[in-house]
């Protein structure tokens, strides 16, 4: 991307606010996970990654292990235009059949494991996936046998200079890449 994502500014403001407002409006509290001196000017709990570099997986570990609440909502900072309504209804698909793991799931096959709920008894799952290195995550929500919230809509990632400038200007690229 060539800058922070995080930072890019969205309805005027950071792109992580806006994310973290939408979390906070359906979970009632929100943390971002990161090096905390990188959001220390942002009116937002941080929470360390407790193994630095190693991709979601970490991120995923240090929400689980702050042990905030039984069922911890995952979102993505790169993902602007969530509904509510979807994280709204991850939150109670979670809650109803007591998943380890509930994933959205567009209508074309696509899976978004950083648009989802983690219940915290996948902690040590979590844990030994890092400690054996098996850091990919599609292959971790795959084995938790995940309840799939599906969705009508495409979620749109901010992966490159060309997806920001396309959303920011409305327009929707071709083709997602996930």
């Amino acid at each position: 991307m060539g800058q922070d994502k995080a930072r890019l500014v969205w309805n005027s403001h950071f792109l992580i606010e806006d994310v973290a407002a939408k979390v906070s409006n359906v979970a009632g509290n929100v943390a971002v996970v990161g090096q905390p001196e990188r959001f220390s000017d942002l009116k937002l709990e941080c929470l360390p990654d407790l193994h630095p570099g190693l991709g979601p997986l970490a991120g995923i570990e240090a929400a689980l292990a702050s042990a905030r609440g039984e069922f911890n909502l995952i979102l993505a900072c790169d993902m602007p235009e969530v509904e509510p309504a979807w994280l709204e209804n991850l939150l109670s698909t979670a809650e109803r059949t007591g998943a380890l793991c509930v994933v959205t799931r567009e209508n074309t096959g696509i899976v978004h494991p950083l648009c989802a709920v983690y219940q915290i008894a996948c902690l040590d799952a979590v844990r030994a996936r890092i400690e054996a290195h098996r850091l990919k995550l599609t292959e971790f929500v795959r084995d938790l046998n995940p309840c799939f919230l599906e969705i009508e809509e495409p979620i749109w990632n901010i992966n490159t200079p060309d997806d920001w400038t396309n959303i920011i200007h409305g327009r929707r690229r071709l083709s997602a890449l996930h």
